[in-house]
Parts: structure tokens; sequence; C-alpha cells
């Protein structure tokens, strides 16, 4: 057999897998076992837990107009006099960010992560005393934790809480899209809430959290989830009451949470929280600079 043929049989044999030959470098994903359905066998491909983002650059904040765009559909809520022409001036304005590569978990960590660093005497727990149980189920994001305890947790896995332009990089992607799955709301793709006297919206499926990864169509192209809704995350910086301010003593919280309402949940969105923090719709993800070693 000629070595042309050799490698086109095995080309053939990849494509007959699903694969191809540039999924067979040592960065790819490694495959779970194959499974057998009806006499064939399928090799399906693991979801690692953390996903790389490349370096870019980028227009972090909001323009003039985006800013508008999210104040029309903020009145659009069921109280609509909550929001004003100062609501979204904080995202501006609009700034060239250039931000390095690295690995971001995909998910929310979880109520079952953080108890292991509990454990471990690495983590303060969490605020679930005092009428927080419901928000103990283990595969919930881990919330009732102020920007210490998640900061302490993410050093304890080997990384650390992502900056502001880390969340905005990885919810808006180069094309700054105003949501993480793309350009128009859907209220069927995050655990969101509404601007009202009930911030509360069953219509989701959830009236509050959701366990982490619930809503599979709301990820990013590169397969993040719950960058919108479910629980607002620290991120690692100090926040500014617009780009061109200085910082105050409070830390900057993105995403939204299933309190916030669809204008909140846009990856530009941003809002102030002190440190000490301790609320029921705010988590937190870690990022890497370089791939975690569980990975």
């Amino acid at each position: 057999m000629t070595p042309g043929r050799r490698a086109r049989l095995s080309l053939l044999a990849l494509a007959s897998f699903g694969l191809s030959a540039s999924s067979t470098d040592a960065s790819a994903e490694p495959p779970t076992r194959m499974r057998s359905q009806a006499g064939l066998l399928t090799l399906r491909q693991a979801k690692s837990p953390a996903v790389y983002l490349r370096p870019v650059a980028f227009d972090m904040g909001s323009t003039e107009v985006e800013v508008l765009a999210a104040l029309v559909r903020c009145r659009r809520e069921p109280l609509p006099s909550r929001c004003d022409e100062g609501t979204f001036e904080n995202e501006t304005p609009p700034h060239r960010e250039q931000v390095a590569g690295f690995w971001m978990a995909r998910t929310e960590v979880t109520v079952a992560e953080y108890a292991r660093c509990v454990a471990a005497g690495r983590c303060g727990p969490a605020g679930f005393e005092g009428g927080g149980a419901r928000f103990q189920h283990p595969s919930f994001p881990v919330t009732l934790v102020n920007f210490e305890d998640a900061r302490h947790y993410c050093a304890f896995r080997g990384g650390r809480l992502p900056s502001e332009a880390e969340f905005e990089r990885a919810a808006r992607g180069p094309a700054r899209r105003p949501y993480p799955w793309g350009q128009t709301f859907h209220g069927r793709l995050a655990n969101h809430g509404r601007l009202g006297v009930d911030p509360s919206d069953p219509s989701d499926g959830f009236a509050e959290l959701a366990p982490v990864g619930s809503f599979p169509d709301g990820a990013t192209p590169e397969g993040i989830l719950d960058l919108a809704g479910n629980a607002a995350e620290w991120t690692a910086d100090t926040f500014s009451p617009d780009y061109s301010g200085r910082p105050s003593m409070d830390r900057a919280v993105r995403g939204g949470s299933f309190a916030s309402s669809a204008a909140f949940l846009r990856g530009a969105a941003r809002v102030g929280k002190s440190p000490e923090t301790r609320e029921p719709t705010l988590g937190f993800r870690c990022v890497w600079p370089l791939r975690p070693l569980s990975e």
C-alpha cells in the first residue's frame, strides 16, 4: 500500500468517528469512551471544565447608541420609571482594551465545589444560615459569598477572579454582541428576572437559582455558560462610576442574575457592590492564565 493511500484511509477512519485531523493534536479535549447504539460506534467529545479564549483587542463599554438601546429595552419592563438616562452611563465611554489569552471556567462555581474549599480550610463558609438554605443545592452556583470568599476560592484552584475586561471579552466576543448568545434577548436562553415589584420571572423555568449549565442554548460560541443571568459574578476590579472616572471602594459585578431584567443581562452591563456584600443573587467563576491543572 502506498503512503498516500494509507494517509487517505487514515483520514477516512477519522471521519467515520466524526473527527478531523486537527482534533487529534495534543491540545484537543480527550474523547469519552465509545458507546454502542444500534450496532454503530459513536465517539463523544468530553467537555472541558474550562475554555480557552484567544488574545484579542476589542472596544469595551457602550456607545451612546447602545446605551439608548438598553434604555429602550429597560423601559419595556413593568416599572419603567426605574430606568432613566443615567442608568447605563457607567458603561461609557467605549475604549480599546487588549486582553491576553486566558482560560475561563465553563460555569459558575457550584455549592459542591465551594464546599471542598471550605473543608480544606481555605475558604470561609457561605452565608446560608438565616433563611438561605434553599440556595444550598450542590449543583447551584454558590452565592452568599463576599469578594474575599470568591478570591480565596480561585486562589485555592490555582486561578483568580476575571477582570472586567476579561468578563466582557468572554460575554461579548470581539464582535461585541450584546448578549452571550447573540444580538437579541431571548427569555428562554438565561435565568432572568424583571424590573418590577416582584423581580422574579419563572417564565424561563426557574423563579430563583438554577443548576449551573441549565441553559446550554444560551452559551457563547466558545461554549461558556451562564455569563448572563442565574448568579451575577464578582470580578477582580474596583468599580468606577464610568470608565473615565476614579475607582470607588466597591468591586465591579457583571452578568446579572435571576432577579435581573433583560437590559442588565447584556455583556456590557455592570454594577458596583461593596466587597462585603453577600447576596443570593451574587456568585463568581474563576480564570487562569495557563490551562488549569485539573484539566
